[in-house]
């Protein structure tokens, strides 16, 4: 009975092991997330020297939950992005699904005019 007990003992450490956090996702995708909001600030802001920071990122879950047959999507990132450049400044709302299905903005952007 013990041989039994320590391969399932294994099998869940080595399942354990493989889980990744919600901070390790939200750090793996930043790149992407940065990059996605910079080509569209460029294009916005007809700046192609602009940059981009993140300013604020959190998990979201799937709109529907429940048992078994009820899915509503991946989890996915949220990124708030300010681009800046060539005078201007821009926020971009950025979704990056967990299926690693590619990045994109989100709604208009938010600019604001430096003088």
């Amino acid at each position: 009975m013990k041989p039994r007990l320590t391969v399932s003992a294994l099998i869940l450490a080595g399942l354990a092991a493989g889980c990744v956090s919600d901070a390790q996702y939200l750090q793996q995708l930043e790149p992407k997330a940065i990059e996605t909001a910079v080509n569209r600030g460029r294009f916005e802001l007809n700046c192609p020297a602009a940059t981009g920071t993140i300013l604020s990122k959190d998990m979201l879950q799937p709109a529907l939950q429940g048992g078994f047959y009820v899915r509503g999507g991946p989890e996915r990132a949220e990124y708030t992005v300010g681009v800046a450049g060539c005078g201007e400044r821009a926020t971009y709302l950025v979704i990056c699904p967990l299926d690693q299905s590619g990045c994109w903005t989100a709604g208009a952007r938010n600019i604001i005019r430096q003088q």
